[in-house]
């Protein structure tokens, strides 16, 4: 069973209560306010609501970046502090993809180095055949394993930094807006491509999209948000009726 923002699920990946989240030396209101979530295992879960309303923010919350909260999070099981950085499995775990590959990418390292990183840092196989092995799970060819970010096209960007998250096996997967910068048709290949890992790897996966027909496309439920809250939970119904006022 599926719960809703806050509502209960047999086993979750994702269980937030009560979430604020104020920016530094800021005198108005917190990014997010006392905002609750569940997102089910094995489920991919949008987040959508105008500009500014704290969709990114929650997502940096959730990957461990920004640790300046207050209220109760669940990760995988795993209960976060403020303040904390990402422990353990978690380290591996929980990874994200940025909404600008260009900028999440070294600009003088080749794609090898850059897929060959985590692997190393993490005591895993940093191999060449490891890299290739990625590289052709998000459909591309071997050759581009030598070639830097400023030689690939916006898609083959965004999806070595897929691939890069992939590379450690993660549990949660945390998308900020990770189609926005790419055309239409580029769009698609990578919404078709992370239904297909997500399906390969049973990950659960976040969603940050301004655009309602990515969500509607990809996701089994979305959360509306407005105001640095979730104002509803929505099925794939509701969400095309929503999308269509944002």
């Amino acid at each position: 069973m599926k719960g809703g923002a806050g509502g209960s699920t047999d086993r979750a990946s994702v269980e937030v209560r009560s979430l604020c989240v104020e920016l530094p030396g800021a005198t108005g209101e917190p990014v997010l306010r006392s905002l609750d979530l569940e997102v089910a295992a094995g489920e991919i879960f949008g987040l959508m609501g105008p500009s500014g309303c704290g969709k990114s923010t929650l997502l940096r919350v959730l990957a461990g970046l920004n640790r300046r909260w207050t209220g109760s999070i669940t990760v995988l099981s795993h209960p976060l502090l403020p303040g904390q950085r990402f422990r353990g499995t978690l380290r591996r775990e929980v990874q994200m993809v940025f909404q600008d590959p260009h900028a999440a990418l070294h600009p003088l390292h080749t794609v090898e180095r850059t897929l060959l990183e985590p692997l190393q840092v993490n005591g895993l196989d940093a191999s060449r055949a490891r890299v290739h092995q990625a590289l052709d799970e998000v459909r591309l060819a071997p050759a581009l394993a030598q070639r830097r970010p400023h030689e690939l096209s916006g898609g083959q960007r965004q999806r070595v930094a897929i691939a890069r998250a992939l590379l450690l096996k993660p549990v949660l997967l945390l998308l900020d807006e990770p189609t926005s910068a790419l055309d239409m048709s580029v769009q698609a290949e990578v919404l078709n491509l992370l239904n297909q890992v997500k399906a390969a790897h049973g990950m659960t996966l976040v969603l940050v999209s301004h655009d309602p027909d990515v969500i509607g496309h990809l996701c089994d439920r979305a959360g509306l948000m407005r105001d640095g809250r979730i104002e509803r939970v929505l099925d794939r119904a509701g969400m095309s009726r929503v999308g269509q006022n944002l």
